[in-house]
């Protein structure tokens, strides 16, 4: 019996030993290159002159880094019609915003953005594409994938005989971010275009489905071929988050490319585009 309970003892100290004995693993995660973002979206809103536009400049930041401060402040950006050779400054605000008040947008016209950072020069180049006007807007609820649904209805004709490619933003006010989605007519060239958007509940993006009331806004963009492909595997990566089936995502490289040293290339994208908005109130 006495030499049972010793047996006990052992075992209990031996448990304490283990529990006693349990270190912490730190796990250094490694870390990409510290790179410049670009962020330049010149917008032409159809009606409107045009003038005034917003390119804003900052850095990456490590998966786990709490720095919010990532704004560029010490950087040059012009943009050049390349048709006209007509050049827009853009003037530093020391926010990481760069605006200017002069641009002048044509359509069909190449535009060349150019940042100069730290000695260094990133360049891209993108055609301003022109965009349809909307025919209709209405709410249906018989052509979602939930019949009990609403869902707003977006109609314009596309032009015959060419190629186009358009993105369409989505966004009702209290939403945490706007839904995109990117089209092309290969199988629709030269007809009406009909999109449709249904809300269904996501607590990941803190919207719920559309009620009588609701106010939709919604952005058509003409875009060029090369941002379609890289908005269309953007959209893929960021609603595919969580599906254990996906493909794993790619580091995903705009139009902007580093002169100066090719190896320490920025993110984002240059673009162009002409965009026609309207809003939505269901009945």
């Amino acid at each position: 019996m006495k030499r049972y309970i010793k047996n006990i003892a052992v075992l209990i100290m031996a448990s304490l030993g283990v529990l006693a004995c349990e270190d912490v693993i730190e796990v250094e995660v490694p870390t990409g290159e510290i790179r410049l973002v670009i962020e330049a979206s010149l917008d032409w809103e159809k009606g409107t002159l045009g003038n005034n536009q917003t390119i804003k400049l900052s850095t990456s930041t490590p998966y786990f880094e709490t720095t919010n401060n990532t704004a560029v402040t010490n950087a040059t950006v012009t943009v050049t019609n390349l048709e006209t050779n007509e050049v827009f400054d853009f003037t530093n605000q020391n926010d990481g915003t760069y605006t200017t008040s002069t641009f002048v947008p044509v359509e069909n016209n190449q535009y060349q953005l150019d940042v100069v950072y730290n000695n260094e020069t990133y360049t891209a180049i993108e055609t301003l594409i022109p965009v349809p006007d909307i025919n209709a807007v209405n709410q249906s609820q018989d052509g979602g994938l939930d019949p009990d649904l609403l869902e707003v209805n977006v109609y314009f004709d596309d032009p015959a005989d060419e190629d186009n490619f358009y993105l369409f933003r989505y966004y009702e006010d209290g939403d945490l971010f706007p839904y995109f989605e990117d089209y092309s007519d290969e199988f629709s060239n030269g007809n009406e275009i009909h999109d449709f958007f249904e809300k269904q509940e996501d607590d990941d993006n803190d919207q719920a489905e559309f009620q009588p009331g609701d106010t939709v806004d919604i952005n058509l963009y003409g875009i060029s071929e090369g941002y379609y492909n890289y908005m269309r595997i953007l959209i893929e990566q960021y609603y595919s988050g969580g599906n254990p089936f996906s493909s794993n995502g790619v580091q995903l490289k705009g139009n902007c490319i580093n002169t100066t040293n090719a190896e320490n290339y920025p993110y984002g994208y240059f673009r162009a585009t002409q965009v026609v908005k309207t809003s939505y109130t269901f009945e």
